[in-house]
């Protein structure tokens, strides 16, 4: 297929998966037609629940292996949508594509679909596979996750998001820790009992000042953020529980455990319990020649702080692709038609004729 024809395909594929909902965890009609397209295609997809891949022709199991993935799930739509969020619809005036979905991620996936359908055919010093994955947007365990070990093995990834292309090579990673501050239960109109709510604040306090020692030089800090607090049964008596939420974006100097481990030293008066420590942050080196290549095209590479399938993949990643973040979940989202051709004639170049 020629540049003109995998842009077609790839905008055609778009606007399929727009008009068929594929909100987290109900993606089998995207899965369908993802699987559906990899066969007229010409390569032979497998499938996992509804996560979809292919592996182009001329495996090697002694040579390195590309994984090239994004998403097929969406959120809800949001309110404030202006028209109906599962109609694409092109303005041929401002060369716009509007559905839900179009900017996160189907731009990525359909034109890394485009990028795999080329160069899965052509001369090659790499394996390269393509995924298709579920959902991302709720980091569920029925999709990345649920097919790292059914891959070949993989030696690194290219995560299709909504990044004006620029390379993200370090991540935030995520944790939600349910914290508990003990007392003593007594009556509030005498000197009794040990209140807890004072306990959580003296711990909330040293959160607020709390600064790990390493930094990210792509990331930054490690964050820590306190956004849920719930003591006390009635106005009288002295609370012997407070409960409160810490919200903690980790970076790629400290892992999730490492970083858990810190704070419960010091809050020692508090109980820490992490709902998840799966959602590990990411980086990879600004040499490797999949990042160098892009550097040279002239994306400046960055930290991003949203989650992706990178928190997910036991192997070094990149994340790059076609659009906006800050149109992602928002109400009209869309994506600009060239940016979808030239994101394939970005991949292409970029993985045409690469040496890992």
């Amino acid at each position: 297929m020629d540049t003109d024809e995998l842009y077609y395909m790839a905008t055609d594929l778009l606007k399929s998966l727009i008009a068929t909902p594929s909100v987290s965890r109900d993606e089998t009609a995207a899965a369908n037609i993802i699987e559906e397209t990899m066969r007229k295609l010409g390569f032979e997809p497998r499938r996992h629940i509804n996560n979809v891949w292919a592996v182009a022709p001329g495996y090697d199991v002694s040579l390195p292996t590309i994984l090239l993935n994004s998403h097929i799930d969406t959120v809800k739509p949001v309110e404030g949508w202006t028209r109906d969020p599962y109609l694409p619809a092109e303005d041929p005036q401002t060369e716009r594509l509007y559905g839900l979905g179009s900017n996160d991620a189907g731009a990525s996936l359909v034109s890394l679909i485009g990028a795999f359908a080329y160069m899965g055919r052509r001369p090659r010093e790499y394996n390269l596979v393509m995924l298709a994955s579920a959902q991302e947007e709720v980091s569920g365990r029925d999709g990345m996750e649920a097919v790292v070990t059914m891959l070949p093995h993989i030696d690194m990834a290219i995560v299709g998001e909504p990044t004006g292309m620029r390379p993200a090579i370090a991540e935030k990673g995520l944790m939600v820790i349910d914290a508990e501050a003990r007392g003593v239960a007594g009556h509030a109109a005498r000197d009794e009992g040990v209140n807890a709510i004072y306990k959580a604040m003296d711990a909330i306090c040293r959160l607020r000042s709390l600064k790990l020692e390493k930094v990210s030089d792509m990331l930054g800090p490690v964050k820590m953020t306190v956004t849920q607090i719930e003591a006390g049964t009635q106005h009288n008596v002295v609370p012997d529980t407070c409960r409160f939420v810490i919200d903690v974006r980790t970076t790629d100097v400290y892992s999730n455990e490492e970083t858990l481990e810190i704070m419960r030293r010091e809050l020692p008066g508090c109980t820490l319990t992490p709902r998840s420590t799966r959602l590990n942050p990411s980086s990879i080196s600004r040499m490797h020649p999949v990042v160098r290549r892009l550097e040279m095209l002239g994306f400046e590479p960055f930290g991003s702080p949203t989650l992706s399938d990178q928190a997910l993949m036991p192997w070094p990643s990149v994340k790059c692709g076609p659009g906006d973040s800050a149109r992602s979940h928002t109400p009209d989202e869309y994506i600009l038609l060239p940016e979808i051709r030239s994101a394939i004639a970005v991949y292409t170049r970029v993985l045409d004729g690469l040496k890992l």
